[in-house]
């Protein structure tokens, strides 16, 4: 039975998230240390007894949910998992930086610091209120592409994250994207609407993000990861050091194709997808896309000790 390790991206915070890990694996513990040092201050205080307005914060949100994931990670290899019982790993946008720190190609401490910067160099982007994202649901991705394209009218909005069979998120300037929803009800979505994010990522807005990200991806030393990653903005198979350093660049403001990637996973012979970190959102997504595949999910002590049987 072949299977993919995934990881969640940003939305999926919780204050309190992997202090249960932490608490029972002293090497999902590490993790957290491993965060804190890297950026200097007690990120695991903020993401175990903070305010979720801080957590949520896009500089804050994106190196928490990364530590959450690589805490579960390791936990999960103290239970006799290993990287190499993954055909591949993939990440909904930011969970591409732990996919590749899982595998091996990014240190815990590099990633940390990319996502932070990552996150803050897509907040100030766009000054906050000059952008938004919706979903569209209902719709499939070839028509959310033209309500975007409709609804742009001079303005930035496209397609950002082409989730799942019927939900695709669009991202550019508040207005055009105000416009899309309404555009969208009219053909036939069944809910559209803003989400309640602090900028308006994955667009050709986040181009000051992508040059940020270029500069400080210049700098790190990256390995080729120990299974092949399945790229957000290619939806296929990566493991050449370079290419994923300029595909981490053009994931910035490229659509992340999600529906297409779990889909080339499936088509991979992939039955079994197991969202690594925390929250369930991935493995609605996977259900919808790859009907009959098996997810699970790994993020508490009580779902680590269920592998054990």
């Amino acid at each position: 039975m072949s299977r993919a390790f995934v990881f969640p991206g940003q939305g999926a915070q919780t204050i309190g998230m992997g202090r249960a890990l932490a608490d029972s694996y002293p090497a999902a513990k590490a993790v957290f240390q491993e965060v804190d040092d890297a950026l200097g201050e007690p990120l695991s205080a903020l993401i175990w007894d903070g305010d979720i307005a801080d957590l949520t914060l896009t500089a804050n949100a994106q190196p928490a949910l990364m530590a959450t994931s690589l805490a579960a990670f390791r936990a999960m290899q103290v239970e006799g998992v290993a990287i190499s019982d993954a055909a591949f790993v993939a990440g909904h946008s930011l969970g591409e930086y732990s996919a590749l720190a899982a595998a091996g190609s990014l240190s815990i401490s590099d990633a940390a610091k990319l996502l932070r910067i990552r996150g803050r160099a897509m907040q100030q982007a766009v000054p906050v209120g000059e952008g938004a994202m919706a979903a569209l649901l209902g719709l499939d991705f070839a028509t959310a592409s033209e309500v975007a394209a409709e609804a742009a009218q001079g303005d930035v909005c496209q397609a950002a994250n082409d989730n799942d069979p019927a939900q695709v998120v669009v991202s550019g300037h508040k207005a055009a994207v105000e416009r899309a929803v309404e555009i969208a009800k009219t053909r036939g979505a069944r809910r559209a609407m803003l989400l309640p994010v602090s900028a308006p990522f994955h667009c050709a807005l986040m181009q000051p993000a992508a040059d940020a990200m270029a500069e400080a991806l210049a700098g790190v030393s990256l390995n080729a990861p120990a299974v092949p990653l399945v790229a957000n903005v290619r939806a296929d198979a990566v493991s050449d050091p370079a290419t994923i350093r300029t595909l981490l660049v053009e994931q910035v403001t490229g659509s992340v194709r999600w529906r297409e990637s779990v889909g080339y996973m499936a088509d991979q012979g992939v039955t079994e997808f197991w969202e690594i970190g925390a929250g369930k959102a991935l493995s609605g997504m996977v259900k919808r896309i790859a009907k009959g595949s098996e997810t699970r999910t790994i993020g508490t002590p009580e779902e680590l000790a269920a592998l054990a049987h």
